[in-house]
């Protein structure tokens, strides 16, 4: 067994759902011997909330409730414009399990303000954050179980993984990546979803134990505080640049064409509320970026305008790249984007060799320092501020220099204080 398993098994974890009807709920058996199949929900699969006066029972039930919310969203990613939220799961000791739809719902901020100073327990928390806050649940503490799982060395983070490894039940993820906005959802999903937060917080109880054990808890925290208070990111800029394949794109009128078609696809999907590469795909648009076709014939020839795509539709395409044709040089996109701070590290060596030979024993001595910690080295400290710090260096260069830097780039206490004596020393060395 692994340290986390021990954990575990020592210890009489709140297992609130799936352990084998003989041995009382005790998932000691179950981690030292074969994994257990978690198959249905203990108190079975909760009525979906789908109106205000089933979704006030569901406040009242969970203020009233003890101890860490288990809390996970599922999305329709690959099916619909944008990241909202279809479903919301949530279980708590004393209020057992719920599945709310917010699109029956879309004001979850009454829920989210009777759990406000609760710790919620996510999996991957950044990746559901925007979509709850989106329905007005913004937690002021939080567990994530993925981030712990990286900073206690686990090799495998996924949610089905650590539940396996760690509490030694087995989880079914055929659903992941179903639709879920479909209405009404299959039973079997609703099933899927449940059981999602059925041990989230059994697994949290047993890495916060590992952690501690480790020494590491502290650092956990710091980690999960800085998720919570992250404001939202900001719009991406330019985000047509981020279109699969635009490496094959190297002139201004062919990255217009790119644009161009980006923009014209992603109005579509917003007003249709599909996913952008169901209306056209990436590689589409590159084509037509490459191609530059003249006419709708010669446009319907390229891969991805082929013959199930209507003449209006292909008329609505050409139009866009032939707006991008009739645009001015000084309309045109420049190639790449501006960058903020170092250039590229594969260009280091030409610009400024000893920046490079900086960046080289920095990375040395973070791999270094990461695997006698036992975690990613991008968990342990964020690889663009170490290359900030060593393109331009702080001076005096000392141990306060550089901590200092680190804190400016958004580093955490814990952070700085394990990497600030490795980097010292890399960017001390004679290059």
């Amino acid at each position: 067994m692994t340290d986390a398993q021990e954990t575990a098994a020592a210890s009489s974890l709140r297992t609130t759902g799936g352990a084998p009807p003989d041995d009382g709920g005790s998932t000691a058996s179950s981690v030292s011997g074969a994994p257990t199949p978690l198959l249905e929900p203990r108190e079975g699969i909760p009525p979906v909330v789908a109106d205000e006066a089933a979704l006030a029972e569901v406040i009242a039930a969970f203020a009233a409730g003890s101890g860490p919310v288990a809390v996970d969203a599922e999305r329709a990613s690959g099916y619909r414009y944008g990241q909202r939220a279809y479903l919301v799961q949530l279980r708590r000791e004393g209020a057992g399990s719920a599945l709310i739809d917010p699109v029956a719902c879309p004001d979850l901020s009454g829920l989210g303000e009777a759990l406000s100073g609760v710790e919620w327990v996510l999996h991957a928390a950044t990746q559901d954050l925007p979509c709850l806050r989106e329905i007005g649940m913004v937690p002021t503490r939080l567990f994530d179980t993925e981030l712990a799982g990286r900073l206690a060395g686990f090799p495998r983070v996924g949610l089905g993984a650590m539940v396996e490894g760690v509490l030694g039940f087995v989880l079914e993820k055929g659903h992941s990546a179903v639709d879920w906005s479909t209405r009404p959802l299959p039973e079997p999903w609703l099933r899927y979803a449940a059981l999602d937060v059925e041990l989230l917080v059994d697994l949290r109880d047993a890495l916060e134990k590992e952690l501690d054990r480790q020494g590491k808890l502290e650092w956990a925290h710091q980690e999960f505080d800085a998720i919570a208070s992250a404001p939202p990111p900001e719009p991406r800029k330019d985000p047509w640049r981020r279109t699969s394949g635009m490496h094959k794109v190297r002139r201004r009128r062919q990255l217009g064409v790119v644009r161009e078609l980006w923009e014209t696809r992603d109005r579509i999907a917003q007003r249709r509320d599909v996913s952008p590469g169901k209306v056209l795909s990436d590689a589409a648009i590159v084509e037509a970026s490459l191609a530059l076709p003249a006419t709708v014939h010669a446009l319907a020839a390229l891969n991805g305008f082929g013959h199930r795509m209507g003449r209006r539709q292909l008329e609505q395409w050409q139009a866009a790249v032939d707006r991008a044709k009739a645009l001015s040089e000084a309309q045109l996109p420049q190639p790449g984007q501006p960058v903020a701070g170092p250039p590229p590290p594969r260009a280091w060596a030409d610009k400024d060799p000893a920046a490079a030979a900086r960046l080289s024993a920095a990375r040395a001595a973070v791999s270094a320092l990461a695997e006698k910690l036992n975690m990613p080295q991008e968990n342990l400290i964020a690889p663009d501020s170490v290359r900030r710090v060593c393109w331009e260096p702080p001076q005096p260069m000392d141990g306060e220099t550089v901590a200092s830097a680190l804190t400016a780039l958004g580093a955490r206490p814990w952070q700085v204080e394990q990497v600030t004596p490795a980097l010292v020393t890399a960017l001390s060395s004679p290059s």
